[in-house]
């Protein structure tokens, strides 16, 4: 497990919400310091070939014969993305005027967006919630509902055949309201890990009054019984904001915020679901730095992490409040099995060795693996949030 490349320039993105469709990685909204979040602009979409490591940001719009504006989906932040059957499927998410509740859909053959009809139980409109795929269906879960002001803990399902919405009456004890959590889908189980959620039964967002919990729960998706797994091993502290992923039957945690210790963090665990063990990773490489609200995304053995924000300072010292922050238009690459031409590559970048004698294919590879992206015009620090 190796770190394997740093490449600057890319979209510089905060809250955004990422999938991958084949050998490409589809980056769609967000924010970063200087752009508006009160504006109802069309969202961004940014794609990575993960063959060379370049991104562009993709020209989209609607079929040519619906002239309704309705079904571009405004600029978000806060919101999820999943993937079925080569489609996208956008939910929830929310500017600084309102959050949505309307499903888009993006087609990634057409590259053209639609908004399904849906009918049933359709939740009310959040964000930081969670969305899984399981077989032909959608799992929502959490989130902050605008309507009602209040964490949530429902879970909501979407059949993505048919677009109809149920809510899902779980049984047994539930895991504590939260937003800006994780959820990934293994072994037929939903997991859930961490959030931001509250001291007020009511739900209630209080300033001040957060709770960041380090359990782990998972809805069975058979029985839509909720467990609280017992865990052994060194197991990450609460967090939001952090992300997940699942890599050859494990599930993995990295980074994310603790507004109680004052604290972004680069740390990476692994939870294993046959033995309920976290183990605390230590990939060789140059790491991220500590940062929040980034993207990870998991395609063939390798991870792509890119965006997010960091507090000025460095390391892991308590975070002010008012101090900057600074977003990012970076990307890591976490590759679990590094090949020896990988390693070889990354050898010769090192040392700076002569390259003019190679084949030309190979000398674009070392170029592509370690070369500045052309997206991203440098902006000021981000002082919001």
């Amino acid at each position: 497990m190796r770190w394997i490349t740093h490449i600057e320039g890319g979209p510089k993105r905060v809250n955004h919400a990422a999938v991958a469709v084949g050998h490409k990685i589809y980056s769609f909204g967000g924010y970063c310091t200087g752009e508006s979040s009160k504006e109802y602009t069309s969202i961004d979409v940014h794609v990575l070939n993960t063959t060379t490591f370049r991104w562009i940001k993709h020209p989209v719009s609607n079929f040519p014969y619906l002239e309704n504006d309705d079904i571009l989906p405004y600029k978000r932040y806060g919101h999820t993305a999943v993937v079925y059957k080569d489609k996208i499927y956008i939910w929830g998410g929310r500017n600084d005027q309102t959050s949505c509740a309307v499903l888009f859909c993006f087609d990634t053959l057409y590259h053209c967006w639609t908004a399904p009809p849906t009918t049933g139980e359709i939740p009310l409109a959040r964000d930081g919630h969670t969305a899984c795929v399981w077989k032909h269906y959608m799992y929502i879960f959490g989130g902050f509902e605008e309507e009602t002001d209040t964490f949530a803990k429902s879970v909501h399902v979407l059949d993505l055949e048919t677009m109809h919405w149920r809510y899902i009456h779980t049984v047994g004890s539930e895991p504590a309201v939260r937003d800006f959590h994780s959820a990934v889908v293994l072994n037929d189980r939903m997991y859930i890990f961490g959030g931001r959620g509250t001291e007020s039964r009511h739900s209630l967002y209080v300033p001040g009054k957060e709770i960041y919990c380090d359990e782990l729960w998972y809805l069975d998706l058979h029985t839509h019984m909720w467990h609280n797994p017992i865990t052994t091993g060194n197991r990450p502290i609460g967090r939001r904001s952090h992300s997940a992923f699942v890599y050859n039957g494990k599930m993995y945690i990295f980074g994310g915020y603790n507004a109680i210790k004052l604290e972004h963090y680069n740390d990476l665990y692994e939870y294993d679901p046959v033995t309920s063990e976290w183990s605390l990773m230590k990939p060789q490489g140059e790491s991220p730095c500590n940062r929040r609200r980034q993207a990870c995304i998991v395609v063939g053995d390798r991870v792509f992490l890119f965006g997010g924000t960091s507090p000025v300072c460095s390391g892991m010292q308590p975070y002010n409040m008012d101090e900057e922050l600074t977003d990012h238009s970076d990307m890591y690459i976490l590759d679990f099995e590094p090949s020896l031409k990988t390693l070889c590559v990354i050898t010769v970048n090192d040392y700076k060795l002569d390259i003019s004698n190679l084949p030309q294919s190979l000398k674009a590879e070392i170029e592509n693996m370690f070369a500045p992206n052309k997206i991203t015009i440098s902006r000021p620090s981000n002082s919001a949030g």
